[in-house]
């Protein structure tokens, strides 16, 4: 893999919360980001940089994934938002998240991983259940694909 990549990042949130009067479900919140990201191989673990702008505020989100094997994906932002989600099959893990508006105590239970690695693109899947200060929130997915841009036809953007 080339140390210029391409990451798609795509998640859905699927709310649990149900209706008081319905029991239905209360919708779902669909997430896209295609962006220019670097690369690099330490040690057997695998680390994606890039950085995000957020909409209508200042500030700009560092983002690190780091992938360990087949079995662990870690996700941590710093900036004007700061976390550090820790994904595990089968396992809860819990982080504080920091954003412009407060904190507040996050869970992810991660139900399926599967992350697949090649000589120029890395696709990882995760499915989990979404607690907030302790209070089920969303049962969530995330798609990750990286693509060597040097191998994809990408043109290095500045």
């Amino acid at each position: 893999m080339t140390k210029d990549v391409l990451v798609s990042i795509s998640g859905k949130h699927i709310d649990i919360m149900e209706e008081p009067m319905t029991g239905c479900e209360t919708g779902d919140d669909n997430i896209e980001v295609v962006t220019p990201a670097n690369y690099y191989c330490k040690n057997g673990k695998h680390y994606i940089l890039y950085d995000e702008m957020l909409e209508g505020m200042a500030g700009t989100i560092h983002n690190r994934i780091k992938i360990t094997g087949t079995d662990c994906v870690e996700i941590v932002k710093s900036g004007a938002s700061s976390s550090h989600m820790v994904f595990e099959k089968n396992r809860k893990n819990q982080t504080y998240y920091r954003t412009p508006y407060g904190q507040m105590l996050i869970g992810v239970n991660t139900k399926n991983m599967e992350v697949s690695v090649a000589d120029d693109k890395i696709n990882v899947r995760v499915d989990y259940e979404l607690d907030v200060n302790h209070e089920p929130l969303a049962d969530c997915k995330i798609k990750m694909d990286i693509l060597s841009r040097e191998n994809r036809g990408f043109s290095v953007l500045s």
